[in-house]
């Protein structure tokens, strides 16, 4: 199911719920009911919930936002790492030269089809992927510079290697989720505290409040749904791309 109709279904089921339950709450009244005599700790106590609610959805929607961010981060450092050693070996012989860039672009090849898909599916990196940068590495470290120029090039090529690497293994680190699941339990039930309230305070059956009370809960589902879209910076909705890849190695192929 698409996850804009997944969203979509969401908000008009939090607005259903919202308007049923006014609804039956209204058929269920007292005749004598009067919905304008609300205790004012209450509405006190609405407001204060409705803060603190707010703030906690700040904090995760910053939480998640920054580590998609640093997804993306992740992913450009490896390229750029990868393009550095694709560069910087146009000093060595061309029969190296060539083994080098050709393992290079077997290994970005893979990362953005076939691992890219791994990481979408199944919220981890590729065995195959680990062993084509290790091919890279053996390229790189067992070569023997044969000049002054190639052995002045030769530690850089080695650090961007490294560099490499270690970008691929913060990428891998943050393919999962990464919400846990106590925060989630925080945020459903916060949700459900907030939006009893309202019912709380005795709304009434008028189309301006019950339009209210609908779009407060839409917001509140799409505020949830939108944390988790981006919890999974590489499996779902805005997902972080691997456009750095095919910008610098744009005759990469799996």
């Amino acid at each position: 199911m698409p996850e804009w109709l997944v969203l979509t279904l969401a908000m008009v089921a939090a607005c259903v719920v919202v308007i049923i339950i006014t609804f039956v709450r209204h058929r269920t009244a007292a005749d004598d009911e009067d919905p304008s005599d609300t205790p004012d700790v209450i509405e006190y106590m609405t407001m204060w919930i409705g803060v603190v609610y707010a703030i906690v959805l700040g904090l995760a929607i910053a939480g998640v936002w920054e580590g998609r961010s640093a997804a993306e981060d992740h992913v450009q450092a490896e390229a750029i790492a990868l393009h550095e050693v694709s560069e910087r070996v146009r000093v060595y012989p061309p029969e190296v030269r060539d083994r080098i860039r050709e393992d290079v672009n077997a290994y970005v090849g893979h990362v953005v089809t076939t691992e890219w898909q791994t990481m979408a599916d199944h919220g981890e990196v590729s065995d195959r992927g680990a062993e084509l940068l290790q091919r890279v590495r053996v390229d790189v470290t067992d070569y023997e510079p044969r000049s002054d120029f190639e052995a002045q090039a030769y530690q850089p090529i080695v650090d961007q290697v490294a560099a490499a690497d270690q970008a691929r293994n913060a990428r891998a680190s943050s393919t999962g989720e990464t919400m846990p699941g106590v925060v989630w339990f925080g945020l459903i039930a916060g949700a459900v505290v907030t939006i009893g309230m309202i019912l709380a305070l005795q709304i009434r059956r008028t189309p301006r409040e019950l339009i209210l009370a609908g779009l407060f809960s839409a917001l509140i589902a799409f505020l949830l749904f939108l944390i988790w879209d981006f919890d999974a910076p590489y499996s779902r909705g805005v997902t972080a791309s691997a456009e750095p890849f095919l910008n610098l190695f744009p005759d990469a192929k799996g």
